[in-house]
C-alpha cells in the first residue's frame, strides 16, 4: 500500500531551500558556512513598513479578512500598478496572497487542465516545473544561454507554440539570472502571443524594483496582450519583507475570482497585519524611497565587485546581469575534472564538491533547467563575497 498520493511522490524538493537547509546543518556543525544560496535581501524591513504594522496590532486588525485581501489594499495595489507599470487592474482583478509563490501557483491550479502546454523559457526560476506538475500540465522548456543573456526571443516562443498552448510563464528581472527583458523585447514577445487569442502570459516581476538598468518594463503594458496577462509581484524582495509572507496579482477578472475561489478552500486570506504592512509599502513611490534606492545601489556595487573577483578564476563564463541579485556562470569548464577524490560531471557535482570542500553554498543550475551553470546570490555583504570567491578559487584549483 501507498501512503503517499502520487501527487506528492512526482514533487520533487525545492534545491534552493535544500541548500539553505544544508548550511544550517553545516553551520550547526560549527563550520564557517557562507550561504549564497539564498534568494533573501540582507536588509530589514523599512521601520515605517514596521511601525505602521504595530500600529495596525493597537488598532485590532486581527480579524478575518476577504480571501482576496481588504478592499484598501487592493485599491492601493491598483494604484501601484497604474502608477508604477502602466498597468490596468481594478481591485475586483487584485488578488493578496501569502506570498507571490501562491500567486504563481494559483494561477496555474486555475487555468491549467491535464496535458495543457505552459511555455517556460529556461533558466526558470525552481518552482515553475513543480507547479506545473501539481496541475498535471505539460512544461515545454525554451532554452537561453549566456551568450543570449539568458533571454529567449519572441522567434523561439513563437516556434514552440503548438495548439495545446495555455501559458506562457516567465519572470523579468529573472531569479536565477538577473536577466532583464528590455521593452523592445518584450513588444515583440506580446505581438507573438497576440496571434493565438488562446494563450495567456502569466508574468513574475517580483524582483522589479531591483533594477540596474532604469525602469521596469511590464509586458501588460500593451494594447495587443493586455486583457491576457497575469502579473504577478509582491513586497518580499524589493521592501525587504521575506517573512511578511504577502504577494499579490493583477488578472482578468475571471482569472482574479478562480484564484479567490481557490484560495477560499486552501489558506484564506494572508495574514491581516501584514497586509497592512503591505499597504504602507505600496503606498510609497519607489522613486521617493531612500530604502529601496540605497538597496539597489548596494546590490550593484556588489554585482560588480562580484564579477570582478570572478574574473580571477580559470573557465567561469559569466555575463553582467541587470537586475535581481544573482550571477549565473557557465562552468562546464570544470566538467570532468577531479581533485583525485571527487570527479564533477555536472553543476550539481560542482556545487556539492564547493559546499562540502570549502564551506560555501551555491545552487546547480539544474534545478533552474540549466545544468551548465551555478547560481550565485550576492545578497551578503561585500566582505562575505572576497572570502566565498577566495574559497571556491582554491577549491577549483584542485580540479585537474
Amino acid at each position: 500500500m501507498n501512503i503517499l498520493s502520487d501527487r506528492i511522490n512526482k514533487l520533487s524538493e525545492s534545491e534552493t531551500l535544500a541548500m539553505t537547509q544544508k548550511s544550517r546543518e553545516l553551520q550547526a556543525q560549527g563550520h564557517d558556512v557562507i550561504n549564497l544560496s539564498i534568494g533573501e535581501p540582507d536588509f530589514n524591513t523599512p521601520d515605517t513598513v514596521k511601525d505602521f504594522a504595530k500600529q495596525a496590532i493597537d488598532d485590532n486588525y486581527t480579524h478575518y479578512t476577504p480571501v482576496s485581501g481588504y478592499l484598501d489594499l487592493r485599491q492601493a495595489i491598483s494604484n501601484k500598478f497604474k502608477r508604477d507599470n502602466g498597468l490596468d487592474y481594478t481591485p475586483q482583478q487584485i488578488v493578496v496572497s501569502n506570498g507571490a509563490k501562491q500567486s504563481l501557483a494559483n494561477v496555474v491550479m486555475s487555468i491549467i487542465n491535464p496535458g495543457d502546454e505552459i511555455i517556460v523559457p529556461a533558466p526558470y526560476w525552481v518552482s515553475y516545473k513543480e507547479i506545473i506538475k501539481l496541475a498535471d500540465g505539460k512544461p515545454v522548456y525554451i532554452n537561453a544561454t549566456v551568450d543570449q543573456e539568458f533571454k529567449v526571443s519572441a522567434a523561439q516562443i513563437e516556434a514552440a507554440i503548438t495548439p495545446k498552448t495555455k501559458l506562457l510563464m516567465f519572470s523579468s528581472p529573472c531569479n536565477p539570472t538577473g536577466s532583464v527583458y528590455t521593452k523592445e523585447e518584450l513588444k515583440s514577445i506580446a505581438e507573438v502571443i497576440a496571434k493565438h487569442e488562446n494563450i495567456f502570459i502569466l508574468a513574475d516581476e517580483i524582483y522589479e524594483h531591483i533594477n540596474f538598468v532604469g525602469k521596469h518594463e511590464s509586458i501588460g503594458q500593451f494594447d495587443c496582450v493586455k486583457d491576457r496577462v497575469i502579473t504577478v509581484n509582491g513586497v518580499s524582495k524589493g521592501f525587504a519583507m521575506t517573512g511578511w509572507r504577502i504577494g499579490f496579482m493583477g488578472a482578468p477578472l475571471i482569472i482574479a475570482k478562480a484564484c479567490d475561489k481557490l484560495q477560499g478552500q486552501i489558506t484564506s486570506a494572508p495574514s491581516s497585519i501584514a497586509q497592512r504592512a503591505t499597504l504602507c509599502a505600496v503606498n510609497c513611490d519607489p522613486k521617493q524611497s531612500p530604502q529601496i534606492n540605497d538597496m539597489v545601489v548596494a546590490f550593484k556595487e556588489r554585482r560588480d565587485l562580484l564579477l570582478d573577483l570572478l574574473k580571477d578564476i580559470p573557465g567561469l563564463k559569466t555575463n553582467t546581469p541587470d537586475g535581481a541579485f544573482y550571477v549565473f556562470p557557465d562552468v562546464t569548464y570544470y566538467f570532468g575534472k577531479s581533485d583525485g577524490t571527487i570527479t564533477v560531471n555536472n553543476a550539481d557535482d560542482l556545487s556539492t564538491y564547493i559546499i562540502d570542500k570549502v564551506y560555501v553554498a551555491l545552487v546547480s543550475g539544474g534545478a533552474f533547467g540549466s545544468p551548465d551553470c551555478i547560481r550565485i546570490s550576492y545578497a551578503t555583504s561585500k566582505e562575505r563575497l572576497i572570502e566565498a570567491v577566495k574559497r571556491i578559487k582554491a577549491a577549483l584549483a584542485d580540479l585537474k
